[in-house]
């Protein structure tokens, strides 16, 4: 997945991660509140995994792609906070070059494959409300499984390339990145080679699947508004909206952090650096907290399934 170094002349074998600049005295009990949020991201996207493989009435194209997330979710929240919590716990600052590179591409095509995700979940919430007598014409089974598909190859496509042109670079033998983890964007700044094709490519990709996604997204809202506001009793305007509001604060949680980080990151250079950690923490792992927390809470089904499954297996206990 990346290629090896050429004949650098100044090979770097590893990074050194910052954790919160100022407070340091506190990473340590900082951690167990990030510790808590990693046990409840895997526990909650576990949870929804197993209730909807479980429930043959929840097999339907909403809870694939609810399913689909909560997988993303669990792959970006585990190959960024296990490291993050040895940096805070154990003061485990030092990553390999490869293993940087690694996470790199995990952070960016997961986090590519999540917009694409969510895309696909307003496009779901479209055809139910404004088509929903061709909603399972649209979205059948082989369908749905092809945007599944279509989501993880077009962020490995996009994404593959970040690492292989950090990999051209060289870099000082003290090399401390900004952030408790790899970024493109903060890798690339050490880099003493012309990073211009970094950024160009790194903006290219941004636009391409984040940007696209999101503009997708505002007008597919804008669509379902418009038919929401021609319903013509209250009880069915509030109905149909409603059925939308668990996804559009999954939505807000992933691109106004992103955004802002964005922002920060290109035009914040006078900021203080612990608002830049801070929001590209918020950015990465607050989303897989949030999502099965968010799901679980609105979607009445996924309770009533979670519910009926600990019933099942209580009696199932209580039997022998």
């Amino acid at each position: 997945m990346v290629a090896p170094r050429g004949n650098h002349s100044g090979p770097v074998s590893s990074f050194i991660l910052l954790g919160l600049p100022g407070m340091e005295a506190a990473h340590f009990w900082l951690a167990f509140p990030l510790c808590a949020m990693y046990v409840v991201a895997v526990v909650g996207n576990v949870t929804i995994v197993l209730v909807v493989k479980a429930e043959a009435a929840l097999h339907t194209p909403m809870y694939f792609f609810l399913c689909l997330l909560a997988a993303v979710d669990l792959g970006l929240s585990t190959c960024t906070m296990p490291k993050i919590l040895s940096l805070f716990w154990f003061e485990d600052k030092e990553i390999s070059y490869g293993m940087c590179l690694l996470q790199m591409f995990f952070i960016h095509s997961l986090s590519g494959a999540e917009s694409t995700v969510l895309l696909a979940m307003a496009v779901d919430r479209y055809v139910a409300i404004c088509r929903p007598l061709q909603y399972s014409a649209i979205l059948t089974r082989s369908v749905t499984a092809k945007v599944g598909l279509a989501a993880v190859a077009r962020a490995v496509a996009f994404f593959l390339p970040l690492p292989l042109l950090i990999d051209r670079l060289d870099f000082p033998d003290a090399a401390h990145l900004n952030h408790s983890y790899c970024l493109h964007q903060d890798v690339m700044n050490l880099a003493s080679g012309d990073i211009r094709p970094n950024v160009v490519y790194g903006l290219t990709a941004i636009l391409l699947v984040m940007g696209l996604d999101s503009l997708l997204i505002f007008l597919s809202y804008t669509l379902i508004l418009r038919s929401v506001l021609r319903l013509k009793s209250r009880e069915e305007r509030l109905r149909a909206a409603g059925t939308c509001v668990a996804h559009v604060c999954l939505v807000l949680a992933f691109y106004v952090p992103l955004i802002g980080l964005s922002v920060v990151h290109r035009y914040g250079k006078g900021l203080c650096p612990l608002l830049q950690i801070t929001m590209s923490n918020i950015y990465l792992l607050v989303p897989p907290v949030l999502n099965p927390i968010v799901y679980g809470a609105r979607t009445k089904e996924i309770r009533r399934q979670a519910l009926k499954i600990l019933r099942r297996r209580r009696r199932t206990r209580d039997s022998h």
